[in-house]
C-alpha cells in the first residue's frame, strides 16, 4: 500500500513510497514502515525517531514539535489517534461484526460469553482479551487486556482472513485512553461496571470515567447500540453518553428496561433465572454461580440481541455457557470436602462480588487467600483488606504478583484494612494453610491471578515470572 493513499494526502504523489508495516517500538521498524512515536508514562517514543528512521521508518507520526529528519513528518496534536486510523487504513479488513466491552470488573467473562453466544447462533466467533485470542478451535495469549493498536489490528484482520466474522474484545481504560482501540468499526459497545482501580494511571474516578466514557462517546459507530448493565452507580453516566450522541441504547439488569432481571435464585450448579423482555418473559437456568455471573452473562446477551440474535433463542443459550477460566473456576475438592474456587478479583468491589458469589452454597465459612499486585495503584490495598474482612470468616494475606515492590510493604498495606488476618507470603503455602484449614462445610476462595500462569517478581532487567497457576497448586495441595 502506498503512503499517500495511508495518509489520504495527495500532495505525497511525487514521493509516495510503498508501506511494508507500522512499528511503535524503533526495535521492530523494517524499511518502509511507519513509526508511531508517542510520548508515554515511562519511555518518549520521540527519543527515539533517529534510530527508527536509520532502521529505514519512511515517514514517523508524533507531535508538531518532535524533531524528524530524514523521513516525512506526519505532525499531530494526537499523535496516538492519527496512527490508529493510519493503521486502520493499512489493515483494513476485519471481521463483519465487532464490539467492545469496557468497566472494571467482568469484560473478560463478558467478551467471551458474548463470543460462545454468537458460536450457538451458527457465526465463526473470536474474542480478544485477558485471556488472549480465543476461537472455537484455539487460543492464544497476547500478554495484554488491550494489545497495542498495531497488535490488535493485526489480529482483528488476522482473524477476518481466517473466517471470523463476529469479534467482541475488551476495551481497557488505558486503551481507550491511549487509542489502541481505534479504527476498526465497532457495531455495539457494552458497560459492566466502575469501581475502584488503576488510579495510579488515571488519578481520580473521574479521568478513569472520563477515559472509559470514550468508548461510547467515541468509537462505537453512531448507528451502533450501547448496551449498558443498569444497576451500577456510573450507568447513568454511560446512559447519557449513548443519549447525547444518538445512539441506540439497550439497558439490561435489574433495573434494566430491555432485558429486565426480575428474579435470581442459586441452586446447586447455578441460578434459576426470570428475565423480562417487552412483553415476554423467559426462564433461563444459568450453570455458573454468583450474581456477578448474571450480570457477565445479561450484557453478554444484550450484545449478542444489539448485532441481531434473537432474543429468545439467545436467552436459552445462556443455559449453555461454560464456565470462564480463571472466573469462579472450581478447582478442587479438598479432602475434607471443601470446594476450591479460583478467581481473577484483584479490585475491592471484586473481592465483594466474588464471596457474594460463593456466599449462598457455603453452610461454613469462607476462606480467603489473596493479594494486590506491586507496582500497581496502591490506594486500593487497604480497601481490598476492608472488603474481604467484611465478607470472609478466614483471610491470608499473600503475594500476587509483586514485581518491583517490596511483598511484604504490599502485604503490610492490605492488612491495614484487615488487622485480623493471617499474613503468609509464600502463595503456595498459603494456598496449602487454607485447604488445611478448610473443613467439609466451608468453601475457599484463592483471588487475585485467576487464569495467570506465572507470578511476576521485580521490574525491569531484573524481571522474571515464575511459572505458578493457582489451579494447578490448589489441586496439588487437595490431594
Amino acid at each position: 500500500m502506498r503512503l499517500a493513499a495511508l495518509l489520504d494526502d495527495q500532495r505525497l504523489a511525487g514521493i509516495d513510497p510503498v508501506v511494508t508495516g507500522l512499528a511503535i517500538d524503533h526495535r521492530k521498524v523494517a524499511p518502509g514502515t511507519i513509526f508511531g512515536a508517542f510520548v508515554g508514562e515511562t519511555f518518549n517514543g520521540e527519543d527515539f525517531i533517529a534510530a527508527a528512521v536509520a532502521a529505514g521508518a519512511i515517514a514517523v507520526v508524533a507531535r508538531p514539535e518532535a524533531r524528524v529528519e530524514g523521513a516525512i513528518h506526519v505532525a499531530d496534536t494526537n499523535p496516538r489517534r492519527t496512527f490508529a486510523h493510519i493503521a486502520a487504513r493499512f489493515f483494513h479488513r476485519f471481521p463483519a461484526t465487532c464490539v467492545a466491552v469496557t468497566g472494571t470488573n467482568g469484560k473478560t467473562s463478558t467478551v467471551e460469553m458474548t463470543r460462545q453466544l454468537w458460536r450457538m447462533a451458527g457465526f465463526n466467533a473470536a474474542s480478544i482479551g485477558t485471556l488472549g485470542i480465543t476461537t472455537s478451535n484455539e487460543s492464544a495469549s497476547t500478554g495484554l487486556t488491550t494489545p497495542d493498536i498495531v497488535t490488535f489490528l493485526s489480529n482483528m484482520s488476522g482473524l477476518a482472513a481466517e473466517g471470523v466474522t463476529h469479534a467482541a474484545f475488551e476495551a481497557s481504560s488505558h486503551g481507550l485512553d491511549q487509542y489502541r482501540t481505534e479504527g476498526l468499526p465497532v457495531k455495539a459497545a457494552a458497560f459492566t461496571n466502575l469501581s475502584h482501580d488503576h488510579l495510579d494511571y488515571h488519578g481520580t474516578m473521574e479521568a478513569y470515567l472520563a477515559a472509559k466514557l470514550r468508548l461510547f462517546a467515541e468509537v462505537v459507530e453512531v448507528d451502533g447500540t450501547v448496551v449498558v448493565w443498569n444497576d451500577d452507580e456510573y450507568s447513568a453516566a454511560v446512559v447519557a453518553a449513548a443519549n447525547a450522541r444518538g445512539i441506540g441504547l439497550m439497558t439490561v439488569g435489574a433495573n434494566g428496561t430491555d432485558l429486565r432481571l426480575v428474579s435470581r435464585e442459586p441452586t446447586q450448579l447455578g441460578q434459576l433465572l426470570v428475565i423480562a423482555s417487552g412483553d415476554a418473559t423467559y426462564k433461563v437456568t444459568l450453570p455458573l454461580i454468583g450474581a456477578y455471573q448474571v450480570a457477565n452473562a445479561l450484557v453478554s446477551a444484550g450484545l449478542a440481541i444489539a448485532t441481531g440474535g434473537d432474543t429468545a433463542q439467545t436467552l436459552a443459550n445462556l443455559a449453555r455457557l461454560q464456565p470462564v477460566r480463571g472466573r469462579l473456576e472450581r478447582a478442587a475438592i479438598t479432602k475434607a470436602g471443601a470446594p476450591v474456587y479460583v478467581d481473577y478479583a484483584h479490585t475491592p468491589d471484586a473481592i465483594e462480588a466474588a464471596l457474594d458469589a460463593l456466599r449462598p452454597h457455603a453452610t461454613g465459612r469462607l476462606i480467603l487467600v489473596f493479594g494486590a499486585g506491586g507496582d500497581r495503584d496502591q490506594a486500593k490495598r487497604p480497601e481490598m483488606g476492608k472488603a474481604a474482612a467484611a465478607k470472609a470468616e478466614v483471610l491470608i494475606i499473600t503475594d500476587d504478583n509483586p514485581r518491583g515492590e517490596d511483598p511484604a510493604l504490599i502485604r503490610a498495606a492490605i492488612a491495614d484494612g484487615a488487622p485480623a488476618a493471617q499474613i503468609i507470603g509464600d502463595r503456595r503455602a498459603a494456598i496449602a494453610a487454607a485447604i488445611a484449614e478448610a473443613r467439609a462445610d466451608d468453601i475457599i476462595c484463592i483471588a487475585g491471578k485467576g487464569h495467570e500462569q506465572g507470578q511476576i517478581v521485580g521490574r525491569g532487567d531484573d524481571m522474571r515470572v515464575i511459572p505458578f497457576d493457582d489451579v494447578a497448586v490448589a489441586r496439588e495441595a487437595a490431594a
